[in-house]
């Protein structure tokens, strides 16, 4: 409803635009324009509404909210990505949801399998509560329009997210891959889903199209030898995932330590 307000604040302010045009533009030839003068009109949630409006989207918001709270699934307890140093109930989650959802769609049209997956830390934009999880729950989570994409990377640039992950020092979700950090903070014995790192091989990295295009100083996916769009929401990945497990379940496995 504040959309329509603005847009009715901007259209009173653009007739008024033509109305001053068409004025200026009619005036005979001996009257000249000295001065335009303007003032802000603020526009508030306390402007009045308009009744026809509200009557002809009423039926349309009972319906979206109808779709946006049923329960998809059960939260047995509050995932969020602030309880942990290197990783998170929720960012685990989010990226073990990518890798499952998203071979559905690469095992279908590639014949190949995704790797590894690795999102970021900021994209989580709110918690999992405990309780019922809807589809609102997953608008909330994943609020951004972002698409699940495959990059094929080499050995040496799955180093480089081990090395970013170290740099950033947040728990960006992972999936996939495993790694201990050593005393001199650099990666070590790095796992891809379950075997050693082979640095002559070309691996399957699930992640967003934004990151993917360099979001978030991720320069490495910018060396794939090849990009995979999966026309996938990971908000749908979400949904879709919240509609498959019933239960969510709580990633508790180590993927990152510290000697």
């Amino acid at each position: 409803m504040v959309k329509l307000k603005k847009y009715n604040g901007v259209l009173k302010l653009f007739v008024i635009f033509l109305t001053l045009f068409f004025i200026i533009s009619c005036s005979p030839k001996n009257y000249n324009l000295t001065k335009i003068e303007g003032k802000q009109l603020p526009i508030t949630e306390k402007a009045s509404e308009t009744p026809e409006i509200e009557k002809f989207i009423a039926p349309y918001r009972e319906h979206i909210n109808k779709d946006l709270d049923s329960v998809l699934a059960y939260a047995p307890e509050t995932l969020d990505k602030s309880t942990g140093k290197w990783q998170t109930t929720i960012g685990n989650l989010m990226a073990d949801a990518c890798i499952e959802r998203g071979n559905l769609v690469f095992k279908a049209r590639e014949k190949k399998s995704i790797d590894l997956c690795l999102l970021n830390h900021g994209g989580i934009r709110a918690i999992l509560p405990k309780g019922n999880v809807t589809s609102r729950t997953a608008f909330e989570i994943m609020p951004f329009e972002n698409s699940m994409v495959v990059m094929a990377l080499k050995g040496d640039q799955i180093l480089e997210i081990a090395s970013y992950i170290i740099k950033t020092q947040k728990a960006q979700p992972l999936s996939g891959m495993t790694f201990t950090i050593g005393k001199d903070k650099v990666a070590k014995n790095i796992l891809i889903q379950g075997k050693p790192l082979d640095l002559n091989k070309v691996y399957y990295v699930a992640t967003n199209d934004y990151l993917a295009n360099g979001g978030d100083n991720m320069s490495f996916f910018a060396k794939s030898v090849q990009k995979f769009d999966l026309n996938y929401k990971l908000r749908n990945v979400l949904i879709d995932y919240f509609k498959e497990v019933d239960t969510i379940p709580v990633p508790r496995d180590i993927r990152i330590t510290e000697e």
